[in-house]
């Protein structure tokens, strides 16, 4: 490739796809369009609903963004547009500024999604998506089992036709005691039943004898939540369903989304700030981890930096078009993979289906019951919520396994920004607490080697007088306190010793204050007529020791290897070996 065509796809990555698209791609990205929009069409409406929005911009979330992210994103089957967690956050965002479902409400929706779409973007355009990264695996999951469960039971509320607080369990609880007495039991086996066929008929299509038998059983199972919307449809306008209290969705406006920039004022900005920060974070780390799952399949090459930007104008054209913020959905993007997807124009294709939806089949939806986008949600969502990753990482890292039920309580009880802060911040406290208690070792020759091991977990030779010792993370003013006290006890229990040698092959790094606890060490041994000798010191290392005065004053030497070390020491403790 030469260097433009490189500069051009590095900015705008649609360039490579589109110098060599073809008609046999076409035909793929076509099939997978026409499969992910039987689901984005009942999902996008749902999610709208579960974001307090009017269900219409649910489908205008999945136009102009959708387009924008094919032609900067980098990843060529990512599906973007409204997804549940993204809804949900949106929610616990403007609930308590505004009131759901008001013009202010619907307003602050649109503003939103443009804050979400500056931050990732600036944060792309200087190189800064490392910093969300900093995120840790467990409180991610947690954070997600955690949103899903909440979620899902925020929902009860559309099944049963009564009015509840879902910003956290204890308020759901609550309001659920003091309405259930109000339940709307035709609303209910409506959606009991709903979430009964979404569960059975694809499992039943599953059926080894089925899909010999069908060859198009994988797209309907996949296009299952949009025939039962249809069907539900069909059921309320034949019967008049409503006569007997079963809510719709009502009238939807049809037409292109208008174009536009929500009001805003610096004090709203303020407001909503925290909000679109945790938005922001949450919906990039989401959508790479999506985009990188099916990218080892695809083969393709991803930039984190680029997805930043790519995310920030697709929020940004989402904020403009009248929707709410975007990412990557898990689900749409595995079946547009699965599907045959070969470009992002599947995407491109998939908006120009809503663009068509929402002008011309709108006033279809009129009948639709919210019970069935409510059960859509909860069957889509509910099989996020899996508590074995709590006992599998409790079993593997107690620090870790402590700051996922951390995450997962404080979302579920405070509320969903929060409770990721939260998590966040019980990460780095149990990583500073870890480092403050680095893994240190008395070491010793493996008979018959040339290696080194704790004496504690082999069977080692030692010679008593030379201690041996190793730590095994970076030398920092965290854990230098705790080194200091392991090599005086170490040093103390040894009677005979003569030479003490610092092992620090683990040692990556060293501050100011862990070099001045060496000083003070050597200085100590100096007293005693030992030694202090070090070995197996990194680059880096060597360079911070090189301009200390440890190095001038060490009375012993830095050898390039441990066993080096003892061979220039005690020769005769190896040739006894």
């Amino acid at each position: 490739m030469s260097n433009s065509k490189k500069s051009y796809s590095k900015y705008f990555p649609a360039y490579i796809w589109l110098a060599d698209y073809s008609f046999a791609k076409f035909k793929s990205d076509l099939l997978s369009a026409l499969i992910v929009i039987a689901m984005l069409v009942p999902q996008g409406m749902a999610y709208a609903m579960l974001a307090g929005l009017p269900p219409i911009m649910g489908l205008y979330a999945s136009m102009l963004p959708m387009i924008v992210y094919a032609f900067f994103g980098s990843s060529p089957t990512l599906s973007i547009g409204p997804v549940a967690i993204i809804s949900m956050m949106t929610f616990a965002t403007l609930t308590p500024f505004f009131e759901v479902g008001s013009e202010a409400y619907i307003q602050a929706a649109c503003l939103l999604a443009m804050m979400v779409g500056t931050i990732s973007f600036l944060l792309g355009i200087f190189k800064f998506g490392f910093l969300i990264q900093l995120i840790s695996h467990p409180v991610i999951h947690s954070f997600i089992i955690a949103s899903a469960l909440l979620i899902a039971l925020g929902q009860i509320k559309f099944l049963l036709d009564i009015p509840l607080q879902s910003n956290n369990i204890l308020e759901l609880i609550v309001s659920f005691y003091q309405h259930v007495n109000q339940t709307h039991w035709g609303t209910l086996l409506f959606g009991m039943a709903a979430m009964l066929l979404l569960i059975y008929i694809p499992k039943l299509l599953n059926l080894s004898h089925i899909q010999q038998r069908f060859k198009f059983s994988t797209f309907l199972i996949k296009a299952i939540p949009l025939f039962l919307v249809v069907f539900s449809i069909a059921l309320v306008s034949v019967f008049q369903l409503e006569s007997i209290g079963i809510k719709t969705v009502g009238e939807i406006p049809s037409g292109f989304p208008p174009l536009s920039i929500p009001n805003w004022n610096w004090d709203l900005v303020l407001q909503l700030l925290p909000g679109a920060s945790m938005i922001a974070m949450i919906s990039f780390v989401e959508s790479l981890s999506i985009a990188q799952a099916t990218a080892l399949q695809q083969r393709s090459a991803l930039n984190s930096n680029q997805e930043l930007i790519a995310l920030g104008l697709s929020n940004l054209s989402a904020g403009i078009s009248s929707a709410f913020p975007v990412t990557g959905s898990l689900s749409r993007t595995v079946v547009n993979a699965d599907a045959g997807a070969k470009t992002p124009m599947a995407g491109i294709l998939s908006s120009c289906f809503i663009v068509v939806v929402s002008l011309f089949f709108t006033v279809f939806f009129k009948n639709l019951p919210l019970a069935i986008l409510a059960a859509t949600i909860i069957v889509s969502i509910w099989k996020l919520v899996d508590l074995k990753p709590f006992l599998e990482t409790w079993h593997y890292s107690k620090a870790d396994g402590i700051a996922m039920w951390i995450t997962f309580f404080a979302v579920i009880c405070i509320d969903i920004s929060t409770g990721l802060i939260l998590g966040v911040i019980s990460t780095f406290l149990l990583m500073l607490w870890r480092i403050s208690r680095p893994h240190m070792a008395v070491i010793g020759l493996v008979e018959g080697t040339q290696h080194f091991r704790n004496q504690q977990r082999y069977p080692v030779k030692t010679v008593d007088t030379i201690l041996s010792l190793r730590i095994d993370e970076g030398l920092n003013f965290l854990n230098a306190s705790s080194f200091k006290s392991f090599f005086i006890n170490a040093v103390s229990e040894q009677k005979h010793v003569q030479f003490v040698i610092v092992n620090c092959s683990g040692v990556s790094s060293i501050d100011y204050s862990a070099l001045e606890v060496l000083e003070e060490l050597d200085a100590e041994l100096h007293k005693l007529n030992i030694e202090l000798h070090l070995s197996e010191v990194k680059g880096p290392v060597m360079d911070k020791l090189i301009h200390s005065r440890l190095y001038e004053k060490l009375d012993g030497r830095i050898h390039l290897t441990h066993y080096q070390a003892i061979q220039a020491l005690n020769p005769e403790f190896l040739s006894s070996t």
